[in-house]
């Protein structure tokens, strides 16, 4: 049944404000009470138009007919248009990740963005949060008991006063206006978080100013390049405070104010007047582990649908532009990969990008790029800071490699009863000469991304021994051939990981600190940091022994492309690294490697391992022989010919 009414009234409690609230509702001298989140019914106004659609009998309440969350539809008339308000926003998206050489798709994940709307989703989004700018002296969300204490956690835990259940409050830095699409995984395992991510959206901000690069300060530049009323009124709670503030002061010279009591007052003024024709991308907060996957780009995609479809956060104009002020797009491009033009920096010298919802504010962007005297070029932020590395100056050459181990067994010096039992054996004494290599003959190309494969024990590891020992000049028996010689360019910068044999190392310095160390330019240590996995501000400042086995993997990988080699050499590549960690590390250093053109040559036993790095061909050693062969061969179990 469709009704058409008008809004009377709104209930929205106090300490549950996010997740609940009561729409009231007049239609056909009828009274409807419909419930949805406090976020949602906070911005109706009495006599706002509606329309809505009910799906189940409602029941009776207190001269009411209820609607419960899943009882009706609604929309909301705004200057003629009809804009979907309930159910909130939900759409399924699929992040698939491809091949960058063959366009094969490597794995999926199937997600659901919808608005959060549950007390356990305002819970996911304090647990993300934390990931994004906690340390152990801050804490990201208030809190309140049955018993009405207030207190600050990270996530939901009895009250440290009294014992008693508690349930969100409020998540610190978001504002009474504000927003939140989530990030569900559909078909997870137990072990994988339900939220990926989030994005919190807000309007855009009261005042904006830029700093040119001389110094000064331009003012309310927004203004000047778009139309005013795009931008307000805006929500600005403080001014009208202030407004009341003093207002209530001259009436009443010698009494004090209850600023708690003037600001909700101000709260509910400023999200009645509040109309603007942009949003403001406040949050963008992903899951550290799946940081490498793409879900940065994902969110903000379905954010700026979910804007322009529900006109969010206000749900009244036509929504024109988009903003997000972000320090960190300087440290990476999704926004950029999204769509989003970097036109100015704030005052405090942050960066402001907007993304175009209409043609008409494309137009306007793209004459601020074209005509604006201080304008980046072709609104770009963020440039890739590791570059390019010196190409081998040609490729690396088995001839006639052969690789024997000599070792001596003798009994002399063991327990009596050990002996015993090995002459038993018919072990005395004994030379073994064993044949790792015999007569290798083959070549790697400079820049080619080499993944070597092989039984345990085939002489994986010791191919990149006897590379290593040719690139530097080693001598020792473990490093150069029994016959042969293998022929490195003289330009070869070699970094190598051998697992208890040669690793980077750390002291006691950040992670950051020891990848900037190295490659002497902060704006790459965080790109290193992020394409090896760690893209997680807290994990920034971590010291390597406070990092678990598998983020320690990974801060070994970022600190050998700190080094900038040229010739990369990896054993046990994303050993400790679950099957979608390892992937996800495996396809940015991929990434990494090609782009810089690094020659590398990676051990690993994982198929799917294999498959993210997509080399370029795969070595298979094993029975005394190493051929260049087919990778698809290898990913399928067959043999090389």
């Amino acid at each position: 049944m469709l009704i058409r009414g008008r809004v009377v009234g709104s209930e929205i409690p106090r300490f549950k404000h996010r997740w609940f609230g009561i729409l009231e509702v007049e239609a056909d001298g009828e009274k409807y009470n419909l419930y949805m989140t406090g976020n949602v019914a906070q911005w109706f106004l009495n006599g706002d138009e509606v329309e809505v659609e009910i799906l189940h009998k409602p029941k009776e309440k207190n001269g009411a007919k209820v609607l419960d969350f899943d009882d009706y539809r609604l929309w909301k008339f705004y200057e003629g248009d009809r804009i979907p308000v309930w159910p909130p926003f939900e759409k399924e998206v699929e992040a698939k990740r491809y091949s960058p050489l063959t366009g094969e798709l490597l794995y999926t994940y199937k997600i659901r963005a919808r608005e959060a709307k549950y007390e356990s989703d305002f819970e996911a989004i304090a647990e993300l949060e934390q990931y994004h700018y906690a340390s152990q002296k801050e804490k990201v969300a208030l809190w309140r008991c049955e018993n009405g204490h207030i207190f600050e956690a990270n996530t939901r835990q009895r009250c440290p006063i009294c014992g008693a259940e508690s349930h969100i409050l409020e998540i610190k830095g978001s504002t009474p206006a504000s927003r939140f699409l989530i990030f569900e995984l559909v078909e997870r395992e137990e072990y994988e978080p339900r939220i990926l991510s989030y994005v919190r959206v807000d309007p855009p901000i009261p005042l904006m100013h830029r700093r040119l690069p001389n110094g000064e300060i331009e003012k309310n530049i927004r203004e000047k390049i778009f139309p005013e009323e795009w931008f307000h009124p805006a929500f600005w709670p403080e001014r009208i405070m202030k407004e009341l503030y003093e207002e209530l002061k001259k009436k009443h010279k010698k009494k004090r104010v209850a600023r708690s009591y003037l600001w909700e007052e101000a709260k509910w003024k400023a999200l009645a007047e509040t109309n603007t024709a942009g949003a403001r991308i406040a949050r963008v907060v992903v899951h550290p582990d799946y940081r490498s996957d793409g879900l940065g780009q994902l969110s903000v995609k379905a954010a700026l649908e979910w804007i322009a479809e529900r006109r969010i956060p206000e749900m009244r104009k036509r929504k024109h532009i988009v903003e997000t002020i972000a320090q960190m797009a300087r440290y990476n491009p999704f926004f950029e990969k999204v769509g989003f033009k970097f036109l100015w920096e704030t005052a405090s010298g942050r960066p402001v990008l907007f993304y175009p919802l209409t043609e008409e504010a494309k137009e306007y962007i793209e004459r601020f790029l074209r005509e604006d005297p201080y304008a980046p070029e072709d609104g770009r932020l963020w440039r890739p800071s590791y570059g390019k590395v010196e190409p081998l100056g040609g490729p690396i050459r088995f001839i006639n490699v052969s690789k024997v181990f000599e070792s001596e067994l003798d009994i002399k010096g063991l327990p009596e009863d050990i002996q015993e039992l090995l002459i038993a054996f018919g072990v005395r004494h004994r030379v073994i000469q064993r044949p790792v290599l015999r007569n290798l003959n083959f070549e790697i190309q400079p820049g080619e991304l080499i993944a070597v494969v092989g039984a345990s024990g085939a002489g994986k590891t010791t191919l990149l021994r006897l590379i290593l020992g040719a690139a530097n000049g080693w001598w020792e028996e473990r490093f150069r051939p029994t016959e042969g010689k293998i022929e490195v360019p003289d330009n070869a910068k070699v970094s190598a990981m051998i697992p208890g044999e040669f690793e980077p190392a750390f002291g006691t310095e950040s992670i950051l600190e020891h990848v900037y160390r190295k490659i002497g330019d902060l704006n790459a240590a965080v790109e290193i940091l992020n394409r090896a996995g760690l893209s997680d501000a807290v994990l920034y400042r971590a010291r390597y022994g406070e990092l678990s086995t598998g983020q320690k993997e990974r801060a070994r990988i970022a600190s050998l492309l700190a080094e900038k080699p040229n010739l990369l050499l990896i054993d046990e590549f994303a050993a400790h690294l679950d099957t979608l960690t390892a992937m996800r590390v495996a396809k940015k250093v991929a990434e990494i490697i090609r782009e810089a053109s690094i020659t590398a040559l990676i051990i690993t036993h994982r198929l799917e391992v294999l498959k993210a790095l997509d080399p370029d061909r795969v070595l298979f050693v094993g029975y005394g022989t190493a051929r260049v062969g087919d990778k698809r061969k290898s990913e399928k179990g067959g043999k090389s010919k």
